[in-house]
């Protein structure tokens, strides 16, 4: 395949993400910011939307996984590893979704992880100060929620954690501009 599709997969794993995310909240009433967690929609018994959220996550996941495998790989070495990390949690967060209770736990917490791992992994590789601005928005976000100022719920910093792949497109863009010339 052309390194032009495979960084257009950078694009595309994303958009995925964010539009399975909307497409969901907005297909449940029933879902507050104040109560319930991003992985509440994805639930396989409670949630009508489930197949939407988890298809969605696990499609993107798959997407990102390929792009970080290829194109990305070349871009930033390292942050690539901790993005496949990243990608894979995603997918198995899809595949065990809240049905299985500590099973969703654990993997839940690691790919959040991964996520401002491989986002502080990038800013140093390539001495971003979009990811590194990006971090502390999401690292601000889950401080904010763990000192409980104010009435959230665990969806609130989960939905800005996402804003992490917002780089990733940027990095994508880049590469396909790049490939292009």
């Amino acid at each position: 395949m052309e390194k032009r599709v495979y960084a257009l997969l950078g694009v595309f794993g994303p958009l995925l993400v964010y539009f399975s995310i909307a497409v969901s909240l907005v297909l449940s009433p029933w879902f507050s910011w104040e109560n319930s967690a991003l992985s509440d929609l994805g639930h396989a018994v409670k949630s009508d939307v489930a197949p939407i959220f988890n298809v969605g996550l696990l499609l993107a996941g798959f997407l990102l996984m390929i792009y970080a495998a290829t194109v990305f790989k070349k871009h930033a070495k390292y942050s690539s590893v901790c993005l496949l990390t990243s990608t894979f949690l995603i997918q198995l967060l899809a595949v065990f979704n809240e049905v299985y209770g500590s099973l969703h736990y654990a993997i839940a917490v690691p790919h959040f992880v991964m996520l401002s791992v491989t986002s502080i992994v990038y800013t140093i590789e390539k001495r971003s100060a979009v990811a590194l601005i990006i971090f502390l928005i999401v690292l601000g976000s889950w401080i904010l929620y763990g000192l409980n100022i104010f009435n959230i719920g665990i969806a609130v910093p989960e939905t800005i954690s996402k804003i992490v792949i917002s780089w990733i497109m940027i990095s994508a863009i880049k590469i396909y501009t790049s490939e292009s010339t």
